[in-house]
């Protein structure tokens, strides 16, 4: 019988669901992706076929346990992308396309749950001025009853995507805390007191199990083999273990379709715009993702005929000492710590000298400055401002944005060996969760390794500060354009 020495990560992303095999050293034995459309309807609508995730899931699992590997899997764990929500029936079939954390549709319904919380229950709940925001489930729910009652009647419950892959291979329906942490408070529990302010809710939630948790078997792709499954959690938090956070005082820059920054301190203390989690796993984590990081270099690359990887290339042609154009990258509004869907992206500082290499590295200079922008917010909520961050993510493999980034935040990255540290940081929950490691912080001491670390260039310190203060001026003044047509 082959030894089970083997533990697999799948991490269901915004555009690319990823899994890695991994031993309990970290060493990577394979790993594969599967990339999947998302739907732009446009009005505030973006959407996803959650069957095009449990096709991903089949076939990157079959591709990463090949030649016998699938009998060498001791457990799995899964993360997933956040306030994408999808509304399952009682057989776990979903019942319509799953909103994903970019969908602003549910705006109004935000709105009228939000002014009626005071900052009191607030700080009650979260210890933390929390916002309702557009991708709320419980502005999700309320817009579903308002708008398809036939969708919301029928629907069993609302589920995270790693839940509703979950239910798909294991046939359970659980959830964790941190993966619902604007309707969970900091006892880990659910919030009944907001909860109940939307009908139906509570009993279309599921039920709440820790990160490592062992909550069923999970298929194994097409192998006909199965293995213990921990109940995961959202890929921030999987990705702050896999990058290596395991104490307060250290931060992380995950680079992916967004930014997605945390910071860990020894107390909560919380700042507005950002989310300060409920302690968990011994860390007070304080976070917030943007809303277009590497999907902004997506969208430019679409609009200019070039891909990713040509984009980047382009950027490096740019001369970085030259007079700066500026980009602002709220394609779809922003997220932290502005959390304003009527902001709006733009090219500004444009003349005739300004060519494709200008535009490439605009795009990356503006999304490094809204990185800035949540970091200033972070370092409030940790009280302390943290002198380096472990880099992770797609976005982090170009040395030039790394360097970009560095430089604009003025803070040391380490990035680290393994990129998708979402897929990382899931196996290490379920190697915990089996007993391989005794606790997540022996995990993540044995599984990371840093690959290079990027030290700020003192050069380019005032570009990056009166860049800066221009991007602040900026999405200030342009934003009534979002305002105009809606």
């Amino acid at each position: 019988m082959a030894e089970k020495d083997l533990f697999l990560g799948i991490d269901v992303g915004t555009t690319t669901v990823k899994a890695g095999l991994f031993n309990a050293s970290g060493l990577v034995i394979a790993h594969a992706a599967y990339r999947y459309p998302t739907q732009r309807v446009g009005n505030g609508i973006v959407e996803q076929d959650p069957k095009d995730w449990v096709k991903g899931i089949t076939q990157v699992v079959d591709n990463v346990v090949t030649g016998g590997k699938a009998d060498r899997v001791a457990a799995v764990g899964l993360c997933s992308q956040v306030n994408t929500d999808i509304f399952v029936d009682a057989a776990g079939n979903a019942l319509a396309p799953a909103i994903t954390w970019q969908d602003n549709r549910a705006a109004t319904e935000a709105h009228s749950l939000d002014i009626n919380i005071s900052d009191e229950e607030r700080f009650d709940w979260w210890g933390a001025p929390l916002p309702i925001g557009a991708s709320h489930i419980l502005a999700r729910m309320m817009w579903m009853e308002h708008n398809r009652p036939d969708i919301m009647a029928a629907t069993h419950c609302v589920l995270t995507p790693k839940d509703f892959c979950l239910r798909a291979f294991a046939g359970v329906e659980v959830t964790d805390p941190i993966s619902n942490f604007f309707i969970v408070g900091a006892n880990l529990a659910y919030i009944d007191d907001l909860i109940k302010r939307v009908d139906g809710a509570r009993r279309r939630l599921a039920p709440l199990h820790s990160f490592t948790d062992i909550v069923g078997e999970f298929e194994l792709g097409s192998s006909g083999k199965r293995a213990p499954v921990v109940a995961g959690t959202m890929d921030a938090w999987s990705g702050i273990f896999g990058s290596g956070i395991n104490r307060a005082g250290q931060g992380v820059y995950m680079s992916g379709t967004s930014e997605i920054l945390a910071v860990t301190s020894e107390v909560r203390i919380g700042a507005p715009g950002v989310v300060t989690f409920p302690t968990a796993a011994g860390l007070n984590v304080s976070a917030g993702p943007t809303q277009s990081g590497g999907d902004s270099i997506r969208w430019w690359g679409e609009t200019v005929g070039l891909d990713v990887g040509s984009v980047l290339n382009l950027a490096s042609e740019a001369d970085r000492s030259d007079r700066p154009i500026l980009f602002l990258p709220h394609l779809e509004g922003e997220r932290a710590p502005l959390w304003d869907t009527e902001l709006r992206g733009a090219f500004i500082g444009l003349d005739s000298r300004t060519k494709g290499p200008d535009y490439a590295l605009a795009v990356m200079e503006g999304v490094a400055l809204s990185a800035r922008l949540l970091l200033n917010s972070l370092d409030m909520a940790a009280g302390s401002s943290v002198p380096r961050l472990f880099h992770a993510g797609g976005g982090a493999q170009s040395d030039l944005w790394a360097q970009i980034r560095a430089d604009c935040l003025g803070r040391t990255l380490d990035r680290v060996a393994f990129s998708d540290v979402g897929c990382l940081g899931a196996a290490m929950m379920a190697s915990v969760g089996v007993g391989a490691h005794p606790s997540l912080n022996d995990a993540i001491h044995s599984m990371t390794t840093i690959d290079r670390s990027f030290e700020p260039d003192p050069r380019f310190k005032e570009r990056y500060d009166d860049l800066f203060e221009a991007f602040l001026n900026a999405k200030n003044a342009l934003r009534p354009i979002g305002k105009i047509g809606n």
